[in-house]
């Protein structure tokens, strides 16, 4: 298959610690290049998830973000140590008595170590709950680039076919270039009232035909393109092979170009750049 390098999936976690909403995104890129934004408390699954990705993918710049909403942790959770509490109120009490001097705060009573105990997070398993999610979210992320790469693969082998539709073309008009060349000396001849030397004619001729003959640029063309569309048969990570056959397609498009003297010839090569151009563009998407 054919990966696009752009692509989204976003997964949402409900557990009894609370939710969470894993996020992937990816864009164009040279090399494979991850970023993370993960919570303090699980910047520990960095590396796992890293290699996760290694293992999957080989190009493009990786964004993952992870938001953890825990409010099932509420309030109301909390526990209170009320022995503790009577006792520490008690020594203050008595320290007050003793001194006569300031104040007993509540809030320091409930900042006192405790007094007010909340219920622990089981961090292995929400990490494990964590990576599970992540692993689907990496399957959604991955069927989306295969998806995209589809698209990218079909508009791809119908620009080719442009190339192959404009190479016959620019074959088939060859022999009437040639034909018309000679239509146009003979006619100069006449011009001038000068007598044809059949043979100074012929060497012209060759020396014309020689000048813009295309067809080892067409064969090359029709080469390049068979190549390009076997890469995609193959499939993979085969975005920097495409792109350097687009860079052959064109170098040989410009050559046509450069050779043309006929109209219809030079529309052709035209057509062939734009073509080319166009694949080139979705070329930078792929993997």
């Amino acid at each position: 298959m054919i990966h696009s390098m752009t692509a989204f999936a976003r997964q949402e976690i409900k557990k009894d610690w609370g939710d969470a909403v894993w996020e992937i995104r990816s864009v164009n890129q040279r090399y494979l290049e991850t970023v993370f934004r993960l919570p303090e408390q699980f910047r520990g699954l960095e590396n796992t998830l890293r290699e996760k990705l290694r293992q999957q993918l080989a190009r493009g710049k990786i964004e993952c973000t992870l938001r953890i909403d825990n409010k099932n942790q509420a309030t109301d959770k909390l526990n209170l140590n009320k022995e503790l509490a009577l006792k520490v109120i008690e020594s203050l009490q008595w320290i007050k008595q003793q001194t006569n001097e300031g104040e007993i705060s509540l809030v320091d009573i409930l900042r006192y170590p405790g007094i007010v105990e909340t219920p622990e997070q089981d961090l292995d398993q929400i990490s494990q709950d964590l990576l599970t999610g992540f692993n689907q979210l990496l399957q959604d992320f991955i069927e989306m680039r295969e998806r995209e790469g589809k698209k990218l693969q079909d508009l791809i082998k119908q620009r080719l076919q442009g190339v192959i539709v404009q190479v016959e073309k620019v074959r088939s008009q060859m022999p009437n270039i040639i034909q018309w060349q000679r239509e146009r000396l003979y006619q100069r001849f006449e011009e001038l009232q000068l007598q044809a030397d059949p043979q100074r004619l012929e060497q012209e001729m060759v020396l014309f035909a020689q000048r813009i003959d295309v067809a080892e640029e067409l064969d090359r063309l029709q080469l390049h393109v068979k190549e390009t569309q076997s890469i995609l048969a193959r499939g993979g990570a085969v975005g920097r092979k495409l792109d350097f056959m687009m860079q052959e397609l064109n170098r040989e498009s410009n050559t046509l170009a450069s050779k043309s003297i006929n109209a219809e010839v030079t529309n052709s090569a035209v057509e062939l750049k734009v073509l080319i151009e166009q694949m080139r563009e979705q070329i930078q998407n792929i993997e």
